[in-house]
């Protein structure tokens, strides 16, 4: 199994921006897409984009649509989270995740899952 570890979290204000990065173990990332989840405290895990890692397709959950951006390196070993406008309500622990087959935001369907980058945004 792939193992991630996220880093990039940070504490931001309102309308800041971040990058978070996931890597992958192993010379390729060797799953059919990653993607990025959220939890806030008391709330559910949801997704937020994923990307296809052979043919780089994307998708993106409403609420972030246009201000995020998930992107992989050419050796398909790093997937980052670029958060743009950000707001406090993204503020959430987040998570990189793995699986193979289609690629969806659901995150009983993902195999493989980092610890965990906190972000924070003040109003």
């Amino acid at each position: 199994q792939v193992e991630l570890m996220e880093s990039g979290g940070d504490s931001v204000q309102a309308g800041g921006s971040l990058r978070l990065s996931c890597v992958a173990s192993g010379y390729r990332v060797g799953a059919s897409c990653m993607a990025w989840f959220r939890q806030a405290p008391g709330k559910e895990r949801e997704g937020v984009a994923w990307i296809e890692v052979r043919t780089g397709i994307r998708d993106y959950a409403a609420s972030v649509e246009g201000r995020f951006t998930i992107s992989q390196v050419s050796a398909k070993k790093t997937v980052y989270l670029s958060m743009d406008s950000l707001q406090p309500e993204d503020t959430a622990m987040y998570y990189c995740a793995a699986k193979g087959g289609m690629c969806d935001l659901a995150p009983d369907d993902f195999s493989d899952w980092g610890q965990g980058t906190q972000v924070i945004v003040s109003a």
